[in-house]
C-alpha cells in the first residue's frame, strides 16, 4: 500500500513510501480516562495504568512495612528462580541472538522502519549515544572492574568441591594457577554477559515495536507486537496483561539499576570525601538524582534525554581514553582482540544451557543477567524503537547488535584488563579486597590523577542514573497511556517518583539481593512474552514491502 494511507493516530508520523498497515478501528487513547486533578491533567489507559500503579504502590508499602521479613523472602525468591530456571533463561538468550542474525541476513533485512522512503530522524552519533546510554549505563560502571576481577579470582583459584558439588564461582572449568588462561576465561565470561546476547534481547523487542508502530500504524506499546497472533484481542485483556507485565518488568529492572547506581555513587563519595556509607546516604542519593531525572523528563526526549546521553558519552569516552593511555596501553590494545577471540572460543560452552557443572556461575551470574536484561527490554526496546525510524532492518540489527557489543568489549577490556594487570603485574591487591561498588575507584587509585578521575566516575554514575530514570519514565508513561507519545507531564513525574520509591523500598528490604530478586522475578514471565513476540515479529516482517535487492 502507499504512504497515503490515512493515519488515525495523530501521535505518530505517517509512513514515507510503501508500507503494509494493519486495518483496525482502534484509535490511540480510545480507552483512556482524560481528566483534571486540580491544576494537573491526566490522560491514562484506565486498566493498564490503574492495575500497574496499584501493584507498585502495594509493593512499596508492604516492603517498607515488613523490612525484616522482606530480606530473606527476596533471597529465597532469587535463589529458587535462578537455580530452577537457569536453563530457560540461557536457552531464551540463545534464541534471540539466532533470530536477530537470521532476520538481518535474510530478505527481511531489506524492510525499512517507517516505510520504503523513510529517512533517519537522528545522526549516527546521536543515535549511538542514546542506544548506549539507555541500554547499558550504570551496569558498565558497576561491573566494568568488579566482574572481570571476580571471574579472574575465581578462575585462578581453581575448582572447589564439597560433598561432590562445586562450591567455587569460576566459569566453566576454571584455570587453576594460570594467570594468562584465567584472564582470558574471565574476559570471555564478562563479554558473554555484555555482548551479543543482551543486545539481541533489546533488538528483538525494539524492532517489533518500531515495525508495528511506524509501518503497521499501531500504538507504540508492547501489545501491538502481538497483533499477528491475537488480532483485535490485543485491545482487550490479553493486551492489557502484556502491557501490565511490561510496566512491572520495566519498573523493577530500572529499580535494580538505580539501586546499583546509588550504592556505587555512595561508595565513590565515601572514598573521595569520607561521606558516611549506609542506607541513608543511598536513599538521599536516590531522592536527589530522581529529582534531576524529573527535570530531564519534563524537558522531553530531545532537550532532556538526548542531551544528557551525549554529555554522558563524551565523559565516558574521556575516562576510557585516560585509562587506556595511562594504564597498560599495549596490553589493553592487544587484549581487545585477544578478548574478542576468547569470547568466540568460549561462547558455545558459556551458552550451553544443559549439564553445567559451574552452577554458581551459570545460575548466579548468567541467569540473573539474562533476567535483568529481559526486564529492561520493554524500556530499552521502546526507547530504541522511538529513535530508530528511517533505518533498514538490516542496518538496525547490525547497529544495535554489533556496535554496542564492540563498545562493551572495549570498555570491559580497558577497565577489566587494567585491574587484572594491577593485581598480576604490580601486586596491587587493594582493588580485589574492596566491595563491588568500590572496586572501580580502587582501580583508578592505582593510576595518576585518581582524585579527578574518581570524581568523573561519580558524575558518570549519576548521569547514567538520570538517563536511565528519565527515559524509563517516558517509556512507562507511553505504555500506561495506551501508546500516547505525548501525554500530560504529571504522569511522567508520577512514574519517575515511583521508580525512586521502588529503589528505596528494595534498598531497605534487602539491598542488592532484593534488587536482583525483583529483576529476576519480573524477567521470567516477560521472557515468555518476549519469545511469543519474536514469532509475531517475523510474521509482521514477512508482509512488509522490501527496499533494493539482495
Amino acid at each position: 500500500m502507499s504512504d497515503n494511507t490515512t493515519d488515525k493516530n495523530s501521535d505518530y508520523m505517517k509512513p514515507d513510501g510503501e508500507v503494509n498497515p494493519i486495518d483496525t478501528d482502534y484509535t490511540i487513547g480510545q480507552d483512556n480516562i482524560v481528566m483534571n486533578v486540580g491544576p494537573f491533567g491526566l490522560d491514562i489507559h484506565n486498566r493498564v495504568f490503574g492495575v500497574s500503579a496499584l501493584l507498585i504502590i502495594a509493593f512499596v508499602l508492604l516492603t517498607m512495612t515488613f523490612q525484616d521479613q522482606a530480606e530473606p523472602l527476596f533471597g529465597d525468591l532469587r535463589g529458587w528462580l535462578t537455580s530452577n530456571l537457569d536453563w530457560f533463561f540461557i536457552t531464551a538468550g540463545n534464541i534471540f541472538v539466532l533470530v536477530c542474525l537470521v532476520i538481518a541476513f535474510s530478505p527481511l533485512g531489506r524492510v525499512r522502519i517507517g516505510g520504503t522512503q523513510a529517512k533517519p530522524d537522528y545522526s549516527y552519533l546521536g543515535w549511538f549515544s542514546m542506544l548506549f546510554a539507555a541500554g547499558m549505563g550504570i551496569g558498565l560502571m558497576f561491573y566494568g572492574v568488579s566482574e572481570p576481577l571476580s571471574h579472574f579470582s575465581s578462575s585462578v583459584g581453581g575448582i572447589a568441591t564439597e560433598n561432590g558439588i562445586r562450591t567455587d564461582w569460576a566459569p566453566l572449568g576454571a584455570a587453576a594457577g594460570d594467570n594468562a588462561a584465567a584472564t582470558q576465561l574471565a574476559m570471555a565470561a564478562t563479554i558473554y554477559h555484555w555482548g551479543l546476547h543482551p543486545w539481541a534481547i533489546y533488538a528483538v523487542l525494539a524492532l517489533g515495536l518500531a515495525i508495528f508502530s511506524f509501518n503497521k500504524g499501531l500504538p507504540l506499546t508492547i501489545r501491538s507486537v502481538f497483533y499477528p497472533i491475537l488480532g483485535e484481542r490485543i485491545w482487550g485483556w490479553p493486551g492489557h496483561v502484556v502491557d501490565i507485565l511490561a510496566v512491572m518488568a520495566t519498573m523493577f529492572g530500572l529499580a535494580t539499576s538505580l539501586g546499583l547506581g546509588s550504592s556505587q555513587a555512595a561508595a565513590g563519595l565515601h572514598f573521595l570525601f569520607d561521606v558516611p556509607l549506609g542506607d541513608t546516604t543511598q536513599i538521599l542519593l536516590v531522592i536527589g538524582i530522581t529529582a534531576i531525572a524529573m527535570a530531564s523528563v519534563l524537558a522531553g526526549l530531545e532537550a532532556g534525554v538526548k542531551r544528557l546521553s551525549e554529555i554522558n558519552m563524551v565523559l565516558a569516552v574521556v575516562l576510557l581514553l585516560f585509562v587506556l593511555v595511562v594504564g597498560p596501553t599495549l596490553a589493553i590494545v592487544t587484549g581487545f582482540f585477544q578478548n574478542l577471540w576468547s569470547y568466540l572460543e568460549y561462547l558455545p560452552a558459556l551458552g550451553n544451557p544443559m549439564g553445567r557443572e559451574d552452577t554458581n556461575f551459570s545460575q548466579g551470574w548468567t541467569a540473573f543477567y539474562w533476567a535483568w536484561w529481559i526486564s529492561w527490554s520493554p524500556f530499552v526496546g521502546m526507547f530504541i524503537a522511538r529513535v530508530s525510524r528511517g533505518r533498514s532492518v538490516r542496518e538496525f540489527i547490525i547497529s544495535v547488535l554489533i556496535v554496542p557489543s564492540l563498545a562493551c568489549v572495549l570498555w570491559m577490556t580497558v577497565f577489566g584488563n587494567t585491574a587484572i594487570s594491577q593485581v598480576v603485574n604490580q601486586g596491587y591487591l587493594a582493588v580485589t579486597e574492596g566491595e563491588l561498588p568500590l572496586q572501580i575507584f580502587l582501580m583508578l587509585e592505582g593510576l595518576p590523577l585518581h582524585s579527578i578521575t574518581s570524581f568523573v566516575a561519580i558524575i558518570l554514575v549519576v548521569v547514567f542514573f538520570v538517563t536511565s530514570s528519565d527515559s524509563g519514565s517516558l517509556v512507562i508513561d507511553v505504555i500506561s497511556s495506551g501508546g500516547k507519545v505525548e501525554s500530560p507531564a504529571p504522569q511522567r513525574v508520577f512514574w519517575c517518583t515511583f521508580e525512586g520509591l521502588v529503589a528505596i523500598a528494595l534498598i531497605l528490604g534487602g539491598g542488592l539481593v532484593a534488587l536482583q530478586a525483583m529483576a529476576v522475578s519480573t524477567g521470567f514471565p516477560f521472557a515468555i512474552v518476549l519469545l511469543i513476540a519474536t514469532a509475531s515479529l517475523i510474521k509482521g516482517l514477512i508482509s512488509e514491502p522490501k527496499i533494493g535487492k539482495g
